[in-house]
């Protein structure tokens, strides 16, 4: 056995507060709905109506951009290995949201135009090119499966810390996370989009009291920042026997700076080119409600910030994650610090605030992953005329086989092949940027030479990033920094993958125009990216010219 006691109190609190949120969770599917329709089609069951106003999507992009692994995740690699892998998430999640000022609310007119439900959908009826959309389904429903897995590492965290589970009795280890899911599953299939809609209001009460509580109640408790600082200090710069450097970075020295910032820029490009973002967005009731979003959510950020700095603290409180096979876990870090310095009960909330944090981002991206199969693939490949209902169903059915094959990703392998997976998700989803994020503001590019970059950029960033060998392990996919080729300026594998991308596909173009290659028909028009719901030209243009509706046919031929 793992030697730890099951920590009653605690495990009654997370299973209440599981129960409670599961309640709503098919309590939602009566929330707002179009009695006409019902969830019979994808605005209605994976895009919620399109009526979240701003806090609903407010709460629903926070739980969905700060998921339970983000929780989990990045206080634990300030513990393990200091700022270049932890602290980079903060300045990161600020660079996003001019992103998602300007080029989402872009986004969000055009799809609420024509009836886009996702990315793919827009890339489709930008450039006139099956494959060009079907280059973007496949990369954001590959991207995403990972980033699902890592939710439920978050859940299994806390299962462990709780004293659920066995290294001897596999069973007894991966029950609680199976009925976890089983409940995910079915209030996903039954409400849709409006089920995390609603919970995440509940999760992001409980992570915001968690967190506010931590960062005043602890520092006090272990003699300051100051205190905490130096001692993170020490840790971080212990030498490591089997590297013979540092065993992390306190504060990025010269060397360190070019591999924090293209960190920080390539996650915020890429953040939003996942299905799940592009889902959250989509859903809102009108363009201002995503700008006023945009200004809003960094509150978020600084409650990012205080929970990194927890895993400075769990260094100054001695905090030992030891997971049931005797190894140290840093995902078990803030989960063990919660249970190890407050009450029973204050611990059981916070615990699932995190375990509660990844239903809300599973189930969207589930929800978000189905929907490009439903869409981009199944209607534009397998059944061009499939009604809306129809549409539905197969998202339906898709969503539960992306979370089943999510389970057993976690289950049958261990966590850091899900972390890797991870890793080259994030490279793979920034190869979309150009297609989708270009083709917003330019039809310059060339359908094939996107489709061509495209394919470099994951190629090469996949090479690369397999070629990163772990200094302890020795195995590959070791970090997601590397060189630049050429040079000894090292940077996030997904921005020199990206640059790459970028470059054959504006090359190719060049040559494309030349050769007068036909760039295939786009449906879309200039005033498309500025609509709105409450704009009287928009209002006459629906009225006096015929566009796409939801759910009607493929935009490409």
């Amino acid at each position: 056995m793992n030697g730890r006691e099951v920590n009653w109190t605690a495990l009654i609190i997370v299973v209440l507060l599981f129960v409670a949120v599961a309640i709503m969770g098919f309590l939602a599917a009566r929330w707002r709905r179009n009695a006409k329709e019902g969830l019979h089609s994808l605005d209605e069951w994976g895009l919620g109506g399109r009526g979240f106003g701003t806090w609903i999507t407010w709460f629903l992009l926070g739980g969905d951009l700060y998921t339970a692994y983000t929780f989990v995740a990045v206080p634990a690699a300030m513990w393990a290995t200091g700022a270049v892998t932890g602290f980079f998430a903060v300045p990161y999640t600020i660079v996003l949201y001019p992103i998602i000022f300007i080029i989402m609310s872009r986004l969000w007119s055009v799809s609420h135009r024509h009836g886009y439900v996702t990315s793919a959908d827009f890339v489709g009826g930008r450039y006139g090119s099956r494959w060009l959309s079907l280059s973007v389904a496949v990369t954001g429903i590959v991207a995403t499966m990972p980033y699902i897995a890592l939710q439920l590492v978050g859940i299994k965290a806390v299962l462990t810390v709780l004293g659920l589970g066995s290294s001897e009795n596999v069973l007894l280890t991966d029950l609680p996370l199976i009925l976890a899911f089983v409940v995910l599953a079915a209030y996903t299939y039954t409400s849709g989009l409006r089920a995390p809609a609603m919970i995440a209001v509940v999760k992001d009460l409980l992570i915001y009291l968690s967190v506010i509580v931590a960062v005043i109640y602890l520092p006090i408790k272990f003699g300051g920042w100051d205190s905490i600082f130096g001692a993170a200090e020490a840790k971080l710069g212990t030498v490591n026997q089997a590297t013979g450097k540092p065993a992390g970075v306190f504060i990025p020295a010269e060397a360190n700076y070019s591999a924090y910032w293209s960190l920080a820029l390539g996650s915020a490009m890429a953040l939003f080119m996942y299905p799940h973002s592009v889902t959250a967005v989509l859903a809102s009731k009108a363009r201002n409600t995503i700008r006023r979003n945009a200004a809003i959510l960094p509150l978020y950020s600084l409650m990012l910030g205080f929970l990194a700095l927890l895993g400075f603290v769990a260094i100054q409180a001695g905090t030992k994650p030891i997971d049931l096979d005797g190894s140290v876990n840093p995902q078990l870090v803030v989960p063990q610090l919660f249970l190890d310095h407050f009450p029973a009960w204050f611990a059981g909330i916070a615990l699932a605030a995190i375990a509660i944090g990844a239903l809300v981002p599973a189930a969207i991206m589930s929800i978000a992953a189905a929907n490009m199969f439903t869409r981009n693939i199944y209607r534009d490949f397998i059944r061009p005329d499939a009604d809306p209902k129809t549409e539905a169903k197969v998202s339906k059915i898709v969503s539960l086989v992306v979370k089943v094959g999510a389970l057993i990703f976690v289950i049958a392998m261990d966590q850091s092949t899900a972390i890797n997976m991870q890793l080259l998700g994030g490279i793979w989803i920034l190869q979309t940027f150009p297609a989708v994020v270009a083709g917003l503001y330019t039809r310059w590019f060339d359908r094939w030479a996107l489709l061509t970059g495209w394919a470099a950029g994951i190629i090469f960033g996949t090479i690369s990033a397999y070629n990163v060998i772990n200094p302890v392990t020795h195995a590959h996919f070791g970090g997601s920094v590397a060189p630049i080729p050429g040079t000894n300026f090292s940077v996030y594998i997904a921005v020199s993958a990206f640059a790459l991308n970028l470059i054959v596909a504006a090359v190719l173009t060049v040559v494309m125009r030349a050769l007068k290659i036909p760039t295939g028909a786009d449906t879309t028009r200039p005033s498309d990216y500025a609509a709105d719901e409450t704009d009287p030209k928009v209002v006459e243009i629906e009225r006096t010219q015929k566009f796409v509706e939801p759910g009607g046919p493929s935009p490409v031929p």
